[in-house]
């Protein structure tokens, strides 16, 4: 009986210990926008969003990701030292967050304003999500959001926008920038250009 109990003690701190370990990660929320006419090819440099500040090597992580995508897409990575016939504009953001966190407002439209994410949209993080550990305890949260602009240069008219979100356990292999940052770029150029004006979910 002694044994039965230590080995039934055994397992239930050992599933309690799994239950601790645990991580969780979101999926992303997407929205895009562009000119509903079929976007054209051509050589593209990614370059940090106005304002943002200088190119950071956390920057580097997210555009790396992006260039990815849009290669895969059908531009062509222009060559260093040259300008691309396009610009890919990045921003993005990342926070720590303790407890449910609120889904931050944004904007986003070809031209400044013609979506305003909120419930109804689907788009942010929404409900809120905690992770308890123990009874008095709860799990930090990082949320992390990317958003792009193509631009044409020769002009500087935005021809496709989008933007997503996601959140991740603090301790999930997808809270780090690399990973968020491949999980969101492939999350925002999935079935490119998309449809536009619509949010969806990427799992």
């Amino acid at each position: 009986m002694k044994v039965a109990r230590g080995l039934l003690i055994a397992l239930a701190l050992s599933s309690l210990a799994g239950c601790a370990a645990s991580t969780v990660s979101g999926p992303v929320q997407v929205t895009r926008f562009h000119l509903g006419a079929p976007l054209e090819r051509g050589t593209v440099t990614v370059e940090p969003m106005p304002g943002g500040g200088p190119a950071s090597l956390e920057f580097a992580t997210y555009a790396a990701a992006v260039e990815a995508e849009l290669v895969r897409s059908g531009y062509t990575a222009a060559p260093a030292d040259t300008r691309g016939q396009y610009l890919a504009v990045v921003g993005f953001t990342r926070t720590t967050l303790e407890g449910p966190p609120k889904p931050p407002p944004f904007s986003i439209g070809l031209g400044g304003g013609g979506y305003s994410g909120g419930r109804g949209g689907g788009v942010g993080l929404g409900g809120g999500i905690s992770f308890p550990v123990g009874k008095a305890k709860s799990r930090y949260v990082v949320a992390t959001e990317m958003s792009v602009q193509i631009r044409r240069r020769s002009d500087g008219t935005v021809i496709w926008e989008g933007r997503a979100q996601t959140h991740a356990d603090d301790k999930a292999p997808d809270a780090q920038a690399n990973a968020a940052a491949g999980k969101l770029a492939h999350a925002l150029f999935l079935g490119f250009p998309g449809e536009s004006g619509r949010s969806i979910t990427v799992k």
